[in-house]
């Protein structure tokens, strides 16, 4: 029974059943602040499911005040993990939530984040560990946010230490792993092949171009979804973005035009951290 509630829980994060995902992080508010003043919080999270984002990911404070009408047709991930900017070591997550916690707010997944080459990386494997024993208990979907941050990491795009990375992540007993993207972008694919999870892309172009052929080169390497925050709720218009992104994860539309293919777009932006 509790696999088969791992189950729904894991279609209900893919709106059209395909198991690709589009993932709005908004958990920066935390980390960093505000991302939209207070009376504007509602309408980013109507945005972002008109658009057709599958999931937001919120802290548990966030969760627990959510209208409940809001994510009627979008999945619920509750983080698990924090830090600020202002820390003393801002690589350093500590978890404020659990999975009970999650599951009487209705979330669809949990997620945890976990910084290889920090100074703490002992002490967060020990929590992802924890935290998907815990998974397993209840039947949640659980989410790995493995990063390379830290004093001991030389190139945080490097291929092969992203794929360390996402097998820390499966061997730990997450369902998927979101992490960085290797440059050039198109080695991102050796990344998945060694993945025994689902990967999920982090962020937008590191160079801040056009997001929507970003997310289509990075779904061409075999990516399962995007994982997107910043560069969707500062976006003018959020709605449109996520719509465009969701036909660039879900497969209906929005590839890459006949001039900028894979390997060009990876050249371009190819060096830049």
């Amino acid at each position: 029974m509790l696999k088969t509630g791992k189950l729904l829980r894991l279609r209900r994060l893919s709106l059209a059943g395909d198991d690709r995902h589009l993932l709005v992080p908004l958990d920066h508010s935390v980390s960093d602040g505000p991302i939209v003043p207070a009376d504007k919080w509602d309408d980013l999270l109507r945005a972002l499911v008109a658009g057709g984002a599958d999931g937001i990911i919120v802290h548990k404070g966030r969760a627990s005040a959510l209208p409940p009408d809001i994510l009627k047709s979008c999945a619920l991930v509750v983080h698990l993990s924090a830090s600020t900017a202002r820390s003393a070591d801002v690589h350093a997550k500590v978890l404020v939530a659990d999975v009970e916690e999650a599951l009487r707010l209705g979330a669809d997944a949990v997620s945890v984040h976990v910084n290889i080459g920090s100074d703490t990386e002992a002490q967060q494997l020990a929590d992802l560990g924890a935290v998907a024993r815990s998974c397993d208990v209840w039947g949640m979907p659980l989410i790995a946010m493995v990063y390379p941050r830290g004093p001991r990491i030389e190139d945080p795009r490097d291929p092969a230490l992203l794929a360390h990375l996402a097998n820390v992540a499966a061997d730990l007993g997450a369902d998927m792993v979101k992490t960085s993207v290797a440059l050039p972008i198109d080695r991102m694919a050796e990344v998945v092949a060694n993945s025994p999870i689902p990967v999920l892309a982090a962020g937008g172009p590191p160079d801040g171009s056009d997001l929507v052929e970003y997310g289509a080169a990075v779904m061409a390497t075999g990516c399962r979804g995007l994982a997107i925050g910043r560069r969707i709720f500062s976006a003018p218009s959020p709605a449109a973005l996520v719509s465009r992104l969701s036909a660039v994860v879900h497969g209906s539309g929005n590839t890459l035009s006949d001039d900028m293919s894979m390997t060009n777009y990876s050249t371009i932006v190819a060096g830049v951290a």
